[in-house]
């Protein structure tokens, strides 16, 4: 269908305003990441990308507006809880389908990118071609599966946490906000190794669990919300241990993202009743046919571009680079002149790769079970946790030293790229294979 179709097609009680953060979110995320990025040509001719927030310090305040991701995971919460509940009125034992559901336009063309990538990696080893700007692009256009890996946590944990809010309300954020605090303390205060690994669970699940609170109409006085993070926040900037920028800067000792910090879920607080303050103006603003009809065109590509858009622009650079023309010094004057012009082309290239790959992201026409089988539950959730290790494992080591066993550390255990590859094709054909009904398509 198309999307003037199914904006044609929207109830009345769809909340489109979730839409739209859906949307706006990944989109700040895509146009941060192509913004930071520092690439630079040094004195020996090696290619380097750094990151413009740690060469200018002075732009780090800026993360506390469009570091937006809890603003997604809060989105997700929401959707979860309606799907979640949908599901469970129309088939018994729905977890299995639950899971396919959800999964599909976040796994489909996940798979889709890593086998490309992967693909690719290994036919310039085994060509022996490497080196510069194309090292890099093997290792950085993988760091974004992060974020898959942390969503498919939540899709899993759904059910119970949802059944933690309906019993509890608000008492099941707070006991996610007092485990996030007892993490920080004994990480800080008592120095206990590899506990931080803890809060990319808490912190994460959290921020969630507000999207529950948000579909039952428990969000409250957003202000209030608002108000109590960004206070909280510089609190903990000012005289804790925690730094000014809410994304990871290279070479810091202490990063509020990897893992997350208490400060970064006071800054999740604080954007999430930002937004939602906002919300009466936007939805008059989406009431609009052609504004409604473009957020849900962007809806149906929006995982395909994420996915895509670091790809996008290290393309440019290599463009660039391979057309010999001069890098500015990052955070110059002429730098920011170039920025303009780089964007546009990233843009228009993220548009082409979007062009190929986004029939992926698609639903598939295989039918839900309508009695999923005995084992078909925790076959899916044997599935998911495949996945998440394998999306977060190859999001640490990247694509480069495929055939070299090169390792990086995920929360204390050494994973390799190709064991990473596999964890996430075996998790989503078993999350596939256990949410599908018994026939062909419908």
């Amino acid at each position: 269908m198309r999307p003037s179709d199914l904006a044609a097609a929207t109830p009345a009680s769809r909340d489109r305003f979730i839409d739209l953060l859906r949307v706006a979110s990944l989109a700040t995320v895509v146009l941060g990441h192509w913004l930071m990025a520092a690439v630079s040509v040094g004195a020996d001719g090696r290619v380097q990308v750094g990151n413009l927030l740690a060469l200018q310090p002075r732009f780090q305040l800026l993360t506390w507006v469009f570091q937006v991701m809890p603003v997604f995971f809060f989105v997700g919460g929401f959707s979860h809880a309606l799907s979640w509940r949908s599901t469970g009125r129309r088939t018994p034992k729905a977890y299995s389908v639950f899971l396919r559901a959800r999964l599909q336009r976040l796994l489909r063309p996940t798979v889709v990118f890593i086998g490309v990538w992967g693909a690719v990696a290994m036919a310039l080893q085994l060509a022996g071609s490497g080196g510069g700007l194309l090292d890099v692009s093997l290792r950085l256009v993988a760091q974004p599966l992060w974020f898959v890996g942390i969503y498919l946590a939540m899709v899993a944990f759904t059910p119970p946490l949802l059944r933690l809010h309906e019993r509890y309300g608000w008492g099941a954020f707070g006991g996610l906000v007092a485990a996030a605090v007892l993490v920080d303390l004994l990480r800080f205060g008592l120095g206990v190794p590899y506990v931080e690994f803890l809060n990319f669970a808490f912190v994460w699940l959290a921020v969630h669990q507000l999207g529950f609170l948000r579909a039952d109409g428990r969000l409250g006085r957003p202000y209030l919300l608002a108000g109590a993070g960004l206070v909280g926040a510089a609190l903990l900037v000012g005289f804790g241990p925690y730094p000014l920028s809410m994304v990871g800067m290279p070479g810091e000792k202490v990063s509020n993202m990897a893992p997350p910090t208490l400060a970064l879920l006071c800054h999740g607080l604080w954007l999430v009743g930002a937004v939602e303050l906002l919300r009466a103006p936007a939805v008059r603003w989406l009431n609009r046919p052609r504004v409604w009809r473009t957020v849900v065109a962007a809806n149906g590509v929006s995982m395909t571009a994420f996915l895509w858009h670091l790809t996008a622009m290290l393309g440019v650079y290599g463009a660039l680079l391979a057309l010999g023309v001069r890098l500015p010094e990052p955070g110059s004057g002429a730098w920011w002149i170039q920025v303009s012009w780089r964007i546009v082309a990233a843009v228009t290239l993220t548009g082409v790769l979007v062009a190929v790959f986004r029939a992926f992201e698609k639903p598939s026409g295989a039918r839900e079970s309508s009695a999923p089988r005995a084992w078909a539950g925790p076959a899916a959730a044997l599935g998911v946790t495949l996945c998440l290790f394998g999306v977060l494992g190859l999001s640490m080591v990247g694509f480069g030293g495929l055939l070299q066993g090169r390792t990086a550390l995920l929360m204390a255990v050494h994973v390799t790229a190709p064991a990473a590859v596999m964890m996430t094709l075996s998790g989503w054909l078993l999350v596939e294979r256990a949410g599908r009904g018994r026939g062909g398509a419908v």
